[in-house]
C-alpha cells in the first residue's frame, strides 16, 4: 500500500511541567489568565504531524511520500527521515523561512499547553498534487491530508478530488482555525475520517451535520478516546471498539495519535480486518506513548506481539503476526 502524507513538518520543543495546570487557575479571573510556568525539562526533538505519521509508516516499511514544507535547516532532519524508509521527494524547502516549531509544555497529569509557530509551513499552499503525478501515480492508494497551512489542505483535497485518488481528511489541530464551508469540503467524501474525542465534538460543531450526515459523507470514521482506546463507525454498521493496551507506561503523549495512524494504516495495507489493525495502531501508540518525542519510539516486531498478546490475548497476536513479518 502506498500513501501520500501531507501535512505538518515541525521541530518540537518540549517541556515538562511538575505540578498540573489546573491548580495555577482561578475561576474567575480567566479572562485574564498571565501565567509563567518553571519547567523541570527541555526536550528538541523531530516532530510534525505529517512527519509523525511517515516516519511511523516508513518504519514499518510502507515507504510513504511525505507532502509539505520545510526550510533551509531541513537537511539533518530529511536524513533521518530517508534512514527511516520515507521517500522526502515531494518535500518544499522554503528559501527565507524556518521550519515550523512546536513548543508544549506538559504537566503531571498529561494535559498540555502548546504553541505552533507555521514558518515555512505556510508555503505549503504553493505545493500542486497535480505536479506530482509522477510521485503520485500509478501507485498511490491513499493521501493522507493532515494538519498543515489550511489553504494547502483544501488546494489537496481537491487535488485528490481532481486527481481520483482516495483521501483521509484528518484535520485535528486546524479544526480551530478552519471556517465551517472549509471543514465540510475537507471532510465530505474522505474515504477515512479521523478525529479525536474532543475533535469530533468540534467536527460536528464547525460542519453543523450530526454524527449520522458525517457517516453519510465518509467512508469510516476514526475517533481516538485516549486512554480507552479507539472508536470506528461506519454507516449502517455497529460501532467497534478496541480498547488501549492497559497499563502502558506513560513517558510523552506528544505524537501518540500520530503512532496510532501509522500502525493503523500499516495494518489496513497488509489487508487486516479493521479490528486487528487497530489492535496494532493501539500497540504502536503504547510503544510511542513511552518515548519521550514523537520519533524516537522503535518498532520490535516481538516486542509488538507481546505487547498485543498482553493486551488483546493469544490468538489476537497471531493475526498480527503475519502482517508484521511482512511489513518488516
Amino acid at each position: 500500500m502506498r500513501i501520500a502524507v501531507t501535512g505538518s513538518i515541525a521541530t518540537d520543543h518540549l517541556m515538562v511541567f511538575p505540578g498540573r495546570f489546573a491548580d495555577q487557575l482561578i475561576p474567575d479571573q480567566l479572562a485574564h489568565v498571565s501565567l509563567s510556568f518553571l519547567v523541570d525539562a527541555l526536550e528538541v526533538r523531530r516532530g510534525g504531524v505529517a512527519a509523525n505519521i511517515a516516519f511511523g509508516l516508513g518504519s514499518m516499511g510502507l515507504a510513504p511520500l511525505l507532502v509539505g514544507a520545510v526550510g533551509s535547516d531541513f537537511a539533518e532532519y530529511e536524513t533521518w527521515l530517508k534512514e527511516h524508509g520515507v521517500d522526502t521527494g515531494a518535500v518544499l524547502v522554503s528559501g527565507d523561512r524556518q521550519t515550523a516549531r512546536f513548543l508544549c509544555i506538559t504537566d503531571q497529569d498529561a494535559n498540555q499547553i502548546a504553541a505552533f509557530y507555521a514558518g515555512a509551513m505556510q508555503q505549503a499552499r504553493d505545493i500542486d498534487l497535480r505536479r506530482l503525478d509522477t510521485l503520485l501515480n500509478p501507485r498511490t492508494d491513499l493521501v493522507l491530508v493532515c494538519p498543515d497551512d489550511p489553504a494547502a489542505m483544501l488546494r489537496h483535497t481537491a487535488g485528490c478530488r481532481e486527481l481520483g485518488l482516495p483521501f483521509a481528511a484528518d484535520p485535528s489541530q486546524q479544526l480551530a482555525r478552519l471556517e465551517p464551508e472549509e471543514t465540510r469540503d475537507l471532510v465530505d467524501g474522505a474515504r477515512w475520517l479521523f478525529t479525536n474525542e474532543y475533535e469530533a465534538a468540534l467536527l460536528r460543531e464547525r460542519t453543523g451535520w450530526e454524527h449520522t450526515e458525517i457517516l453519510a459523507r465518509v467512508g469510516i470514521w476514526v475517533t481516538t478516546l485516549g486512554g480507552a482506546g479507539v472508536r470506528i463507525d461506519r454507516r449502517g454498521e455497529p460501532t467497534l471498539t478496541v480498547p488501549a493496551v492497559p497499563d502502558a507506561p506513560v513517558a510523552d503523549p506528544t505524537g501518540v495519535g500520530d503512532a496510532f495512524r501509522a500502525g493503523f494504516l500499516a495494518g489496513l495495507g497488509r489487508d487486516l480486518p479493521l479490528d486487528a489493525a487497530a489492535r496494532l495502531g493501539c500497540v504502536v501508540a503504547a510503544q510511542a506513548l513511552a518515548a519521550v518525542g514523537s520519533q524516537t519510539y522503535r518498532i520490535d516486531p516481538s516486542h509488538l506481539l507481546r505487547t498485543a498478546e498482553h493486551a488483546y490475548g493469544i490468538e489476537a497476536a497471531e493475526q498480527l503476526a503475519p502482517a508484521l513479518e511482512e511489513l518488516l
